[in-house]
């Protein structure tokens, strides 16, 4: 059996993951967070902008949108680049880091998707944050909860 394949039992993550895959992913994964931040904030000033000029046409009807717009962005970016042939955000690509499937295979739009939704979720219920992030340090393969119910894996780059 390959060091990365799936054992008899269909588990491919973490038992069979070497050291070296989750060596640094915790920190590498808080400059990956801030650096994708930047880039959906960016992305949504430049909408934002744009919607404002349209809501001037529209009569206000598209400010209507202004209040969805970040977490629209937020969820498309993840869930594009993550299902991508890259597997991970860009900034996850400039930590190199990736992200599967429990059973090592690529992750879809819809379950990134969901993944992203958990992520802010956990952010938005302020009890959830730090249980979010303590299940990261009590455990091997350094998931954080809502890795865990999306049943996700971050790791490095082979």
């Amino acid at each position: 059996m390959s060091e990365r394949g799936p054992d008899d039992s269909g588990t491919f993550w973490p038992t069979r993951l070497p050291y070296a895959a989750l060596a640094g992913v915790r920190s590498r994964r808080i400059v990956a967070l801030i650096f994708d931040l930047m880039l959906i904030s960016i992305i949504f000033w430049g909408l934002f902008v744009v919607f404002v000029l349209l809501g001037v046409v529209t009569f206000g009807l598209s400010w209507f949108l202004i209040p969805v717009l970040y977490p629209a962005i937020a969820i498309i970016y993840n869930g594009a680049s993550i299902s991508g042939p890259r597997m991970g955000t860009p900034g996850m690509g400039l930590m190199d880091l990736e992200m599967r499937n429990n059973d090592g295979t690529p992750v879809s739009f819809l379950n990134a998707a969901a993944h992203v939704i958990l992520f802010y979720l956990s952010w938005a219920v302020a009890l959830l944050a730090p249980v979010n992030l303590l299940t990261s340090l009590l455990n091997n393969d350094k998931r954080c909860l809502h890795d865990i119910v999306a049943g996700v894996v971050v790791t490095r780059r082979a």
